[in-house]
């Protein structure tokens, strides 16, 4: 599945030598241990491990939420970890897209408004081809007048992604996209993440605990105990499903 040419990229985001600690003394934790990576233009990569294996300190650090206790983090030529509070907030606004299993949608907001949420927060206008564009391939043209409670699951994750497109972000991080979703609505929405990196060009990162949707990805990540311990290209679910096992603690 994977582009044989992925590794003569440019670099959408990179990790050099990341670290992340909480606590101190004999009660520090290691969420992070020296991680460097590069996430190459329109690639997707997804991010697995046991619980407590550093997957989703991993995608704060990435993304900007979080800062590492040291080392650096880029998207593109910028390095996150060199800029102030204010300006990092709104990079991540205007450069990054995030995908959340809980959806995170405004509740009084129709899905058109909670797609347009980023451009209106940030005082731009939509481009109108290019939002037509997403809703046609999100298959939303007729729910954009209708509320997050007036939709099924599958469909507001797939609000969520329109919201994450919309502003032709750098990189869409996506933790656990598909964790509340039943099979059918799963599928839907990995295909969709799969159509956007081969269709769109976009890069998207994600974490997930589901061997099935990690193997739509071109590479997957696996971490333990805070480190990058392997990598796959192109991997089925069933060798995915096996390496996460021998990964599990006895």
């Amino acid at each position: 599945m994977p582009p044989s040419d992925l590794t003569d990229r440019p670099a959408a985001a990179r990790l050099v030598n990341v670290t992340r600690r909480y606590g101190r003394g004999d009660g520090t934790v290691h969420a992070l241990r020296g991680v460097s990576l590069t996430l190459p233009v329109g690639s997707f990569t997804a991010v697995m491990g046991p619980s407590g294996s550093g997957k989703s300190t991993f995608l704060r650090c990435a993304s900007g939420l979080d800062r590492p206790s040291s080392g650096t983090v880029h998207l593109g030529d910028t390095e996150l970890t060199a800029l102030r509070e204010r300006r990092l907030t709104l990079l991540r606004r205007e450069r990054i897209g995030f995908v959340f299993q809980s959806f995170n949608l405004v509740p009084s907001l129709t899905a058109r408004e909670n797609i347009l949420l980023p451009l209106r927060l940030a005082g731009r206008r939509p481009d109108r081809a290019w939002l037509r564009d997403i809703v046609e391939r999100t298959g939303l043209t007729d729910r954009l007048r209708h509320r997050p409670a007036e939709l099924s699951g599958g469909q507001r994750q797939r609000v969520a992604l329109a919201r994450a497109l919309v502003t032709r972000p750098d990189v869409v991080f996506a933790d656990e996209p598909t964790g509340a979703l039943d099979l059918a609505a799963r599928q839907a929405v990995l295909g969709l993440l799969r159509e956007v990196v081969d269709a769109m060009g976009q890069t998207v990162v994600m974490v997930t605990h589901d061997p099935v949707a990690a193997a739509h990805a071109d590479r997957v990540l696996f971490l333990a105990d805070g480190s990058v311990v392997d990598v796959m290209d192109a991997a089925s679910a069933e060798r995915i499903a096996d390496r996460v096992h021998r990964l599990e603690p006895r």
